[in-house]
């Protein structure tokens, strides 16, 4: 269902393979007219949209609902124009949940970076990124909101 969002569509991307524990998601970003730059290329936008809520969406139902998941900051570098559709694998170890987990669990939060790579077909990088999430147990998150909105 998540294709069918109004603004995932407009990134071009296209949800093509989610495993069932939801560790592993695939996507393609089409080149189309809908997308290309004046000089031809994938417009930078178009590439970083379609990249941008699935790390999020995939830990908040990876860790359930005793956690909060935001995305808190994102760098991206491009490293060649993308003149062809272009692929993004987003993937979780088990062990980076653990350790999610253990933070979150020692720290009532923490800052997660993952690095991801958009490639070509064969796997040559258009751009790479990195995404860092925050995570949180919704207890703290609600506490710190509360304090938030009490010195407003």
């Amino acid at each position: 269902m998540f294709n069918l969002s109004p603004m995932y569509k407009r990134s071009c991307g296209r949800i093509t393979f989610v495993s069932d524990d939801l560790f592993l998601v695939k996507v393609r970003i089409k080149l189309s007219y809908k997308n290309r730059n004046y000089v031809g290329s994938m417009f930078g936008g178009s590439l970083f949209s379609a990249t941008d809520p699935i790390y999020m969406i995939q830990l908040m139902h990876i860790l359930g609902n005793e956690y909060v998941v935001w995305d808190k900051a994102s760098e991206i570098r491009f490293k060649k124009p993308a003149y062809e559709n272009a692929y993004v694998v987003f993937e979780f170890t088990k062990e980076e949940i653990d350790t999610i987990v253990n933070q979150v669990s020692l720290n009532q939060e923490f800052n997660y970076t993952k690095n991801l790579m958009i490639t070509d077909k064969s796997g040559a990088v258009f751009t790479d990124l990195n995404k860092t999430l925050y995570i949180s147990t919704k207890a703290n998150y609600k506490m710190k909101k509360n304090l938030r909105n009490q010195l407003a």
